[in-house]
């Protein structure tokens, strides 16, 4: 899908790997000027700025930030707006999983989680709200995941940040219509990233068993989500989960 985001600026977290580096790539060729955040992969975050430059179209800026640090949140706002502009969207990617049976999870396990996926996009979404609604039109996309839309064994925690942050959605895209800013939420079923990768060939098997496409997903197909709900194209779409994930929730 080609869709033009020439001019505008987006933030998103999470960037330097997965699905947040393939919304980076495609929002880059679509024009935009792209912030994105990492905490621990420097390293594949300097490759994705060079990649991006070397593909001659839109910019892409990685800043160090940790969404469990949100005291540093205004300074990051701060350096996006200097390096490139007022933000017209932000993207809430980063998110971690520590799964375990749920008698067995250590509260630890919990709030680390939560802090991570919700938490840590209240507190950034919090700072930059302001400045998304002095826009004329501005977006907000939130990860969820097919695990907050039904019982995922073993992840009680990230199913309850994702199905929390499908709440959180609605309530921006309520709270938010009159200043003409949409907020929507992508759920991601299955994705083939450097983590899925890494499995057992006949655990990899059995995942795509699950799926009715008989297969994983790719995170370039999530990005063509991400990248039409921050386009003009999804101007009266709000408050909605645009589910992708194979077949597996139908």
């Amino acid at each position: 899908m080609q869709v033009d985001l020439s001019g505008k600026v987006f933030l998103v977290t999470g960037g330097s790997r997965g699905i947040g580096r393939a919304v980076v790539r495609k929002l880059a060729a679509s024009g935009a000027q792209v912030a994105f955040t990492y905490q621990r992969g420097q390293a594949e975050s300097e490759a994705l700025e060079q990649e991006v430059a070397a593909a001659g179209t839109g910019r892409a800026v990685a800043f160090h930030y940790d969404v469990c640090a949100p005291a540093t949140a205004p300074a990051l706002l701060q350096g996006v707006a200097d390096q490139l502009g007022p933000l017209d969207g932000l993207v809430n990617n980063a998110g971690i999983t520590a799964d375990q049976p749920f008698h067995q999870m250590a509260p630890e396990s919990w709030q680390q989680v939560v802090d991570t996926n919700l938490n840590g996009v209240f507190h950034l979404t919090q700072q930059a709200i302001g400045g998304l609604i002095r826009r004329d039109a501005s977006k907000i996309v939130n990860m969820s995941s097919v695990s907050g839309l039904r019982g995922s064994a073993g992840q009680a925690n990230y199913a309850a940040t994702k199905a929390a942050l499908i709440a959180f959605t609605k309530t921006l895209a309520v709270e938010f219509a009159r200043f003409n800013l949409q907020a929507n939420a992508v759920a991601p079923g299955f994705i083939a990233t450097e983590m899925t990768a890494q499995l057992d060939e006949r655990v990899q098997k059995s995942i795509r068993s699950m799926v009715p496409l008989r297969r994983m997903g790719q995170a370039a197909e999530v990005a063509e989500v991400v990248a039409f709900l921050l386009s003009s194209s999804s101007d009266y779409i709000t408050g909605q989960t645009i589910v992708i994930d194979g077949g597996l929730t139908a």
